[in-house]
């Protein structure tokens, strides 16, 4: 009897692609697909269905009917299946495994469309650049690069884009909405690819590699950038000046020096900045923060360049060399001081007398001298000086300390100048001062 059922329920068989039915109606409803042919018409559209049934569920994109209701959430659907597919969003339900890589799907157009992956199918084709894309929806968004449709417009600045997500992203511009957070420090991200950068940072994860000096990189726009280094490509130009750059945001940082703005303010103490990282390594004096260590003797420093000259020190590295009397030095604005002996240059004037100095730091020191001040400051008895130096020798007098000692008498001195005027007793020229003297008043007395 049950056999008969079964016989009785698939009696209709497709002579084309021999598929089986249960009444005569749904075969003919199925030799269409074979035919092409579409009978029933929507008259609002005039699209065209092979099925009734098709036709009316089409209808409901017209009318907004959505007969299938979900009991969690309350969302409505046109078709059944539909709402059976949203179903599994609650249930968490998936029916559908790849069986390359067993991940699982609640729908079967997703497990269809993740099968491209594996098999590199990219059925959608763009008729303008024959782009392939494994998604209708893709190409749809693709087009917009060709016609410039910019469909999704920002409510507040009036910004377009070409994609939903895009807008989406850019909103949380204005409402600092950050939903990305570091699971290590904390840091909030407006964007998914952001943290999975940012992350890099935490595993030290450099994906990005340069195929010339095999230095590496956590984001593949700082390769590109560094590539330039190597092929010496300069496509970033100042309309001012014509320099050139590297990379667009140094430009932007150099075109403030023109501008004279200064975007970045320090809370603090209101100070202003050209470049963000300044402001970052600026705001280290009031943090105390020294986040680079000598290995050697364990020295701090706010910034990596200040820690990598430093290791000069012990290295005994000078890598910056005078052309005109073979001195070396370890920092390069050590060596343009220098050079100013030979050249005479003295940039630094004072505003008050006119005296001239070849560096900043003893134009800062003279003007002392004009303006009283005294910061530096002996603890022991309150005696103040123009110069740290000065302070320095100043409290050898309370702590004794004569670090200039003689070699061949052992005597001890504060000063170095103490040291040489005493050598010249052991290298017979103690009578020179007296010789100098006596002659002197001599000559005066013979005037």
């Amino acid at each position: 009897m049950e056999e008969k059922v079964q016989n009785r329920e698939k009696s209709y068989k497709c002579d084309i692609c021999m598929s089986e039915f249960t009444t005569k109606g749904n075969l003919r409803d199925h030799m269409r697909i074979h035919s092409g042919e579409k009978p029933y018409k929507c008259d609002v559209c005039m699209s065209g269905f092979a099925r009734r049934d098709n036709l009316r569920i089409h209808m409901r994109i017209h009318t907004g009917e959505k007969p299938y209701k979900c009991d969690v959430c309350t969302s409505e659907f046109t078709t059944k299946g539909n709402l059976r597919d949203h179903m599994r969003i609650h249930s968490g339900e998936k029916p559908y495994k790849c069986d390359v890589c067993m991940s699982g799907f609640a729908q079967k157009g997703h497990l269809r469309r993740h099968m491209r992956i594996h098999t590199g199918e990219k059925p959608y084709k763009c008729g303008v650049c024959m782009s392939g894309f494994t998604r209708r929806d893709n190409l749809r968004i693709h087009m917009r690069i060709h016609t410039g449709g910019k469909p999704y417009k920002c409510d507040v600045c009036m910004s377009e884009f070409s994609q939903k997500g895009s807008l989406r992203y850019h909103m949380r511009i204005h409402t600092g909405e950050k939903p990305y957070k570091c699971d290590v420090c904390m840091s909030g991200f407006a964007q998914k690819g952001y943290l999975r950068k940012h992350m890099r940072m935490h595993t030290g994860e450099k994906p990005y590699k340069c195929g010339v000096c095999m230095s590496e990189f956590t984001r593949k726009g700082s390769l590109r950038d560094h590539m330039r280094i190597h092929t010496g490509v300069k496509p970033y130009k100042c309309d001012v000046c014509m320099s050139e750059f590297t990379v667009k945001g140094t430009l932007n940082s150099h075109m403030r020096k023109h501008t004279g703005e200064k975007p970045y303010k320090c809370d603090v103490c209101m100070s202003e900045f050209i470049r963000k990282g300044t402001l970052r390594v600026h705001m280290r004096i009031h943090t105390g923060e020294k986040p680079y260590k000598c290995d050697v003797c364990m020295s701090e420093f706010t910034q990596k360049g200040h820690l990598r000259q430093h290791i000069r020190i012990h290295t005994g590295e000078k890598p910056h060399k005078c052309g005109l009397c073979e001195a070396r030095f370890a920092k390069k604005g050590n060596l343009r001081e220098h050079i100013r002996i030979h050249t005479g240059e003295k940039p630094y004037k004072c505003g008050v007398c006119m005296s001239e100095f070849t560096q900043k730091g003893y134009l800062r020191q003279h003007i002392r001298i004009h303006t009283g001040e005294k910061p530096y400051k002996c603890g022991v008895c309150m005696s103040e000086f123009i110069r740290k130096g000065n302070l320095r020798l100043h409290m050898r007098k309370h702590t004794g300390e004569k670090p200039y000692k003689c070699d061949i008498c052992m005597s001890d001195f504060m000063q170095n100048c103490n040291l040489i005027n005493h050598m010249r007793i052991h290298s017979e020229e103690k009578s020179y001062r007296y010789n100098v003297s006596m002659s002197e008043f001599s000559n005066e007395g013979n005037t």
